[in-house]
């Protein structure tokens, strides 16, 4: 069984790692169950393993948080759904790059629920939805932004962290970093794309597809 656990208003960042890491040493014990957990946190900055110094623009605009996940500088904040992912790897395969890969396709099949079509790009983290509407690149290639970012740290084959899927956060928060490092791309929010959706409609969502990519 997997515990699915809504937290209601905006929930620390260090309270959030720290409900985590005891909830690991749960499932490793055997004591509690996999769980998803679906937070909102306050506006903030978090670095990855691969965050590079030079990609922390503006350090004094909101906290910023070292972190052991993979990836580089990312933001949190109101509006944007944190989904942490506390999932026994081991007992599902000892496979890490596919267990990334369902990541990613759960988010794609959540973004399907309101007709919105994700993608991965190679060589760049998290999923992304083509701009149609914006000009050509330099390359002619059509705009991109980035919708939901992925980063994972595994601990005894048991997963921390997860993904973030942006719904309607204050986009201009994400200027005071490089997102993830990309330059050239930017970001955008289901809420942005024109769509009416609300927290509830996407974790309605991502109940609903979870159990058509994992083995439940």
């Amino acid at each position: 069984m997997i515990e699915w656990i809504t937290s209601p208003g905006l929930t620390g960042f260090r309270d959030a790692e720290s409900w985590m890491e005891t909830r690991v040493a749960g499932i490793l014990e055997g004591s509690a169950p996999e769980c998803i957990w679906l937070v909102e946190h306050p506006a903030l900055y978090t670095a990855g393993t691969s965050a590079k110094t030079q990609d922390l623009i503006d350090p004094d605009r909101f906290d910023v948080f070292a972190t052991k996940r993979g990836g580089q500088y990312t933001y949190h904040g109101p509006g944007q759904r944190v989904a942490y992912v506390m999932l026994d790897v081991g007992a599902r395969g000892r496979d890490v790059r596919r267990f990334v890969q369902e990541l990613e396709a759960w988010v794609i099949a959540t973004l399907d629920q309101f007709n919105v079509r994700g993608e991965i790009r190679d060589g760049r983290v998290g999923v992304w939805v083509e701009r149609p509407e914006r000009p050509l690149s330099a390359s002619g290639a059509v705009a991109e932004d980035k919708i939901a970012a992925i980063g994972i740290r595994l601990r005894k084959w048991i997963s921390f962290h997860g993904i973030s899927i942006n719904v309607e956060p204050d986009l201009s928060h994400f200027g005071g970093i490089v997102p993830c490092g990309i330059t050239e791309h930017g970001v955008t929010s289901l809420v942005d794309l024109g769509l009416p959706v609300t927290m509830d409609d996407v974790d309605l969502a991502l109940r609903k597809t979870f159990s058509q990519i994992f083995d439940a």
